[in-house]
């Protein structure tokens, strides 16, 4: 989809929308830094990201969900519908309450963010379960951004605006490429977690010697 050219690319909502953004990941910093004061250096990005992913799944797709359901961004006049309508000037889908987008946000905000806080929790008080929960929690996110987009990849990306740096590198590849890139690194940190516990074998052998 083109954009119009005869509109101006960043304005007062543009400018706003991309401080709360960014906002959002200064706030999780911090906490990080407060909650995991104890835990190592990784471990506590690890938690900057998984506040961060809490904070965005609560305050903004939540409030989107419940906008799509009463009726739809495009015509709401909220804070957060002004919000909405930026990240929609790159996927129009978001603006009209497109029940594929909507469905897989309401399992976000209901899964995905309740596992992120337990994971958050997990790692803080090194749970058993940790590594379990990383795994579920980062496949619910790739799949989430898989079937957000690739739907509309297979009837050649009617939705997206391309056409512009702002909206391709910053509101479609960074905001959404983070839900890709850390989900697998943290799907590697918990191969390496679990390759490294030891095995039946392994303590048999500990035994012998």
């Amino acid at each position: 989809m083109a954009a119009d050219t005869d509109k101006q690319l960043v304005d007062t909502v543009t400018v706003v929308s991309l401080i709360a953004a960014f906002s959002q990941m200064l706030i999780a910093y911090i906490a990080a830094q407060i909650v995991g004061k104890k835990l190592p250096n990784v471990e506590k990005w690890v938690l900057v990201w998984l506040i961060y992913d809490v904070i965005v799944h609560f305050t903004l797709e939540g409030p989107f969900v419940y906008l799509s359901l009463v009726g739809t961004v495009d015509k709401s006049d909220s804070y957060i519908g002004m919000l909405w309508k930026e990240y929609g000037k790159a996927d129009s889908r978001w603006l009209h309450s497109d029940p594929t987008i909507v469905s897989l946000e309401i399992l976000t905000v209901g899964m995905a963010g309740p596992l992120a806080v337990l994971l958050v929790y997990a790692i803080i008080k090194n749970k058993f379960y940790r590594h379990f929960v990383q795994i579920t929690l980062c496949v619910c996110e790739l799949y989430g951004g898989f079937m957000t987009f690739a739907p509309d990849w297979l009837v050649g990306s009617p939705s997206l605006d391309t056409s512009n740096p702002l909206y391709l590198w910053c509101y479609l590849v960074f905001f959404n490429g983070l839900w890709v890139v850390i989900p697998i690194a943290l799907l590697y940190q918990s191969w390496i977690a679990l390759k490294a516990l030891p095995t039946k074998k392994n303590r048999s052998a500990k035994k012998k010697n």
